[in-house]
């Protein structure tokens, strides 16, 4: 597959294209496109689009714009990274980490230290994307944050969504974008410390894996959650048991959050995916250690 160009995009015809490929990316709900005269606006306000070509055909684009986030020391600013596609026949081929590393390249321009976006947390690409490659980590858990969804992706079921925090100016962040990548976490990483994951799935005559109707305590140091591999295809499977996957995982990252655990990386290996939960690391904030 031929390597896609990265361009930052500002010309109207430029923010058509985006709001035609969402169209492709989120089939069925045309109230929940992105306009190109919205695209426009944010892009002359501080806002940033860019986008991923192939043989000058646009196939994937990366959006945010400006944000404040209220602390303790008082208000200060952040880029709301609001919507990454891309087309269907260029998925899992690095076109998502090209545009995130060209969106923190644009935001650290801007003198902006931290990005924050939301993602379907039982979506196993995006959570290898966003936490095990770019760096992101979480603490915050937000319930049916879409309201009820009517795109093919989300029909359904409550759009419970990660907010992640990326530093982008992190050690951290910086090492999971340089150009010798990071050896990918394997189970076996976590079985020699003799960590164990909270729950043990059940596996049902179809192949699927059910959840269990308790996990452990959360205890230690680090704990290991799973999730379905591929929760799209066990949606369209078996609708009742995905919904049963979303209200028992929001138990599981619920709980933990309160807990002051923090989502750190993701374990995809030997076709299952874990989150992996720390206890009392600060990787939330620059300059705190492990940063």
């Amino acid at each position: 597959m031929p390597t896609a160009t990265i361009k930052i995009l500002e010309s109207p015809e430029d923010m058509n294209a985006v709001e035609e490929l969402q169209r492709i990316v989120w089939p069925g709900s045309e109230t929940d496109v992105v306009p190109a005269h919205m695209l426009i606006t944010a892009i002359h306000n501080g806002g940033l689009v860019a986008g991923a070509f192939v043989n000058d055909q646009l196939i994937g684009f990366v959006f945010g714009f400006p944000g404040i986030e209220f602390t303790p020391d008082g208000p200060r600013p952040k880029h709301c990274s609001h919507m990454m596609g891309i087309h269907p026949r260029h998925r899992d081929s690095g076109v998502g980490f090209a545009l995130k590393r060209a969106q923190w390249q644009m935001v650290r321009h801007q003198g902006v230290d931290h990005i924050t976006w939301t993602y379907d947390p039982l979506l196993s690409r995006n959570a290898y994307l966003n936490i095990a490659k770019l760096g992101a980590v979480c603490n915050i858990y937000r319930r049916s944050e879409y309201g009820d969804m009517r795109d093919g992706l989300n029909a359904g079921l409550p759009s419970d969504r990660f907010q992640v925090d990326w530093w982008v100016n992190t050690r951290r962040v910086e090492r999971r974008l340089s150009k010798r990548a990071r050896r990918p976490l394997k189970l076996d990483n976590f079985s020699q410390a003799a960590l164990q994951p909270l729950y043990t799935l059940r596996s049902q005559a179809d192949g699927w894996s059910r959840p269990p109707e308790h996990f452990a305590p959360l205890d230690g140091k680090l704990a290991l959650a799973e999730i379905p591999t591929d929760f799209g295809a066990l949606k369209d499977a078996d609708f009742p048991l995905a919904r049963d996957w979303r209200f028992f995982s929001r138990e599981v990252f619920e709980t933990a959050f309160a807990a002051e655990y923090i989502v750190t990386d993701f374990v995809f290996d030997r076709g299952r995916s874990f989150y992996v939960l720390t206890h009392g690391e600060s990787t939330l904030a620059p300059g705190a250690p492990g940063t």
